[in-house]
């Protein structure tokens, strides 16, 4: 009966993740098509953000497709393979769109990696004009420049962090039904949340860029949108370890996911840093606002940091209360706390 139930659930899992992805796989179609039809991608006809989610979309199919080998082979560990195997997907796919595809403008034909890093600069509503265009419209020319590799670090970041957040949940029910065992059902149902709101925060970053106007310093509502989607992001990478630490030791289960929700979205200041050539988006002006001396960090952004860690460390909190009132007998409380 298991095994009946274990495969209706992977079928129905592979079916919503197909279905889910249908347009970012089929912007892959149309990019590889135009590159075998014409050998270029004309600026008009770009997709957005054909990177990174086409091949996170690829990546994170193949881990649902072979769940049930990995369920098979590796038992608790499966996670783990699926992610590998993900992963490796991911950036091979990720590399390959980066260097085969170019894309053709009336100035020029770029590789897409360049080309995705013009249109990390440009807000939405920009995309028609041409980068030298767009460039004396910005408030400061550090908007644009030289090319630097290094501004994908926050979109990998946020690739794999999606990748892990997704395979965790479908992994984790898939051994729910495998084993009956239910001690990571109230985590994985966090995931599930943290990972369903972090994608949502992504696909509106990539239509709207959350509405900046390619000023260094943002709206209200922008810098409302940044700060959410960095403190969720540090969440979803945190709730992913403590989920794998549910039955550890209070202090691992605490602060372990605490401090990697923080590193991570430093992280992501970091990347934006690289971005930017060394600065970072200021959500207003004064103290709270301004880079402190020697640190690009302004302390509004020291403060989103430790949010993401501080509200991590509290979600822990719950999870290790809720999971407590989930056991009865002295042995069971016992093995919780080994």
């Amino acid at each position: 009966m298991k095994s009946k139930h274990l495969t209706a659930y992977w079928l129905c899992s592979l079916a919503g993740v197909l279905i889910a992805s249908f347009y970012p796989l089929y912007m892959g179609v149309r990019v590889i098509s135009d590159t075998v039809t014409d050998g270029t991608v004309l600026k008009e006809n770009y997709p957005k953000y054909v990177i990174p989610y086409t091949p996170l979309a690829f990546a994170v199919i193949l881990g649902i497709l072979l769940m049930p080998v990995f369920l098979r082979l590796m038992k608790r560990a499966a996670v783990f393979g699926g992610a590998a195997v993900s992963l490796a997907a991911f950036f091979g796919a990720e590399f390959w769109f980066e260097r085969s595809i170019v894309v053709s403008t009336a100035e020029t034909t770029v590789r897409l990696e360049d080309w995705q890093m013009f249109m990390c600069y440009v807000p939405p509503d920009g995309w028609g004009e041409t980068v030298t265009d767009y460039k004396t419209h910005t408030a400061v020319e550090i908007l644009m420049g030289e090319y630097n590799p290094a501004f994908k670090l926050h979109f990998y970041l946020i690739s794999v962090i999606l990748i892990l957040a997704l395979l965790n949940c479908f992994y984790g029910f898939a051994q729910i039904i495998r084993t009956g065992d239910r001690s990571r059902k109230r985590a994985l149902i966090m995931q599930s949340v943290s990972a369903a709101a972090f994608l949502g925060l992504c696909i509106l970053a990539c239509f709207t860029a959350f509405w900046r106007d390619g000023s260094i310093e943002v709206s209200s509502l922008s810098a409302s949108l940044m700060s959410a989607f960095f403190i969720l992001m540090g969440l979803t990478a945190g709730i992913f370890f403590g989920s794998l630490l549910s039955n550890r030791k209070n202090a691992v289960l605490l602060w372990l996911p605490a401090i990697m929700s923080a590193a991570v979205t430093l992280l992501m200041y970091i990347g934006e840093m690289i971005l930017l050539h060394g600065h970072l988006y200021r959500f207003g002006s004064g103290f709270f606002f301004d880079g402190l001396p020697d640190i690009v960090l302004a302390p509004v952004d020291i403060l989103v940091i430790l949010a993401s860690g501080s509200l991590m460390y509290l979600l822990m909190r719950m999870l290790r209360k809720a999971i407590q009132k989930g056991y009865t007998t002295p042995e069971e409380i016992e093995k919780l706390s080994r």
